[in-house]
């Protein structure tokens, strides 16, 4: 994809890898729409950055995602880029008391919304370029966050149909797939040890430079390349028994 000159929409993007990107974006000069659920987030934003545009919106539901088209396609037809990067992370284990009522929190969030998204964004003639951010998990599971990392395996498969299915409408799909970052992505304080949100933005800015479809970053770029024995490996390292 071109990094100048888009017009793009960042779900989740007040917070974590989406307030990253959207301050990279901005700086290589597109402009930026972002949307959350939080809106003293997406106002702490905007008063920082007064060119971001934000919008108020629940990707839990039907309504909130076609609400959240209708205000694109009636007020910013010429978007060309989706960003599909609002994600809920649950640490948990299958047999909490509210495991299934979190689960399905994850499930609607992380899998049905951005499928649903993607299904109304391609209505929109200008656009060209989906990223799906999806996660380092997606190839070996940490089974502290049992159903986020069966949902972005979910929505790495996904992602590669779409690489295939999209291109004869001219839409180029871009997998973007973070390791842990120092994020408050499942709870404060869960990842301080990990590498900052600027360190990954800058890595995978030079990979879209490089006209890579698939972004990586040290644990995900690993997994993305290990064969079963090291998936496997890997899986028993992060999850003793």
């Amino acid at each position: 994809m071109k990094l100048t000159g888009n017009k793009i929409l960042i779900t989740g993007g007040a917070s974590g890898i989406g307030l990253g990107l959207a301050e990279r974006f901005l700086q290589e000069g597109n402009t930026v729409l972002i949307c959350g659920r939080r809106e003293a987030a997406l106002k702490e934003v905007t008063d920082k950055y007064p060119s971001i545009i934000a919008r108020v919106c629940d990707l839990s539901t039907e309504a909130g995602r076609e609400d959240l088209y209708n205000w694109v396609a009636a007020n910013h037809n010429d978007l060309n880029v989706l960003v599909n990067n609002a994600g809920v992370q649950n640490w948990m284990n299958i047999t909490d008391a509210d495991f299934y009522q979190r689960a399905k929190n994850e499930i609607v969030t992380n899998i049905e919304a951005p499928v649903h998204l993607t299904a109304l964004f391609i209505n929109l003639a200008s656009l060209n370029t989906i990223i799906n951010v999806t996660s380092g998990l997606s190839f070996v599971p940490f089974a502290k966050v049992p159903v986020y990392s069966g949902t972005k395996a979910f929505f790495h498969s996904f992602t590669r149909s779409s690489q295939y299915l999209l291109k004869a409408r001219g839409i180029e799909v871009i997998e973007m797939i973070p390791p842990a970052l120092n994020t408050d992505l499942g709870g404060k304080g869960l990842h301080d040890a990990a590498p900052p949100v600027g360190d990954f933005v800058d890595a995978v800015f030079k990979q879209l430079q490089e006209g890579k479809t698939e972004l990586t970053f040290g644990f995900s770029e690993a997994m993305s390349k290990a064969g079963p024995e090291e998936v496997n490996n890997t899986f028993n390292r992060m999850n003793p028994s």
